[in-house]
């Protein structure tokens, strides 16, 4: 929400609106959302937020273009960053680390699509930071980036339909979005709260028996 307000102000300092960046990028055509998603995606790698991005895929194609626009850009992103770590860092993590990491990196990658889809939904989970942190595990790029695109598609359209109607935000959509951010926020929580229920649980079990639980 504070990169929405910064959004926000910086369009009104230099009197934005969505009609007249949006007639801005007509003369580029239909290469205009292709060459977005190229800069989109390099600027998540270069960990720029993503409901700032989102945003401006909002405020360039409107919400119909610019929703997939921004998934596909962010999807692209995420998974460009994820490759880089897991180039340059999962064969020195995996030298360095001990018993406990395996186990977790073991973990992870049997949950796969889930583990990243929970990473994307859980609220206060940074974005930059989860797509490479992802690059350190096992989980298949593939299987990553079909999480990635699913679990941020709700998050993507709100930014997006903001953005869109950043000169009307009470708008219809307007208010849609900002429904979607809060809706994804208690979902969120509604899973983190399960897994911590589960886990407690599992220590409970652990506690019960003579084994000992790693």
């Amino acid at each position: 929400m504070f990169v929405i307000a910064l959004f926000v102000v910086a369009a009104s300092v230099f009197g934005l609106s969505s009609e007249g960046v949006r007639d801005a990028v007509d003369d580029i055509g239909v290469l205009a959302p292709l060459v977005f998603i190229v800069i989109s995606a390099g600027l998540t790698v270069a960990c720029v937020p993503g409901p700032l991005l989102a945003g401006a895929s909002g405020l360039l194609f409107g919400t119909a273009l610019g929703t997939p626009t921004a998934i596909v850009s962010a999807t692209l992103g995420a998974t460009l960053a994820a490759a880089i770590s897991r180039r340059f860092g999962a064969s020195a993590l995996d030298e360095l680390s001990g018993r406990r990491v395996s186990a977790l990196q073991d973990w992870i990658a049997a949950r796969g699509f889930l583990a990243v889809l929970y990473a994307r939904i859980l609220p206060a989970v940074p974005y930059n930071l989860v797509n490479y942190a992802a690059g350190l595990t096992r989980v298949p790029l593939a299987v990553f980036a079909a999480a990635t695109a699913v679990g941020c598609a709700p998050r993507a359209f709100a930014y997006v339909a903001l953005g869109g109607s950043l000169d009307d935000l009470g708008s219809p959509e307007a208010i849609v979005a900002f429904g979607v951010l809060v809706g994804m926020a208690v979902i969120g929580l509604i899973f983190a709260a399960r897994d911590v229920r589960a886990s407690r649980a599992a220590r409970g079990r652990c506690d019960s028996s003579t084994r000992v639980c790693d």
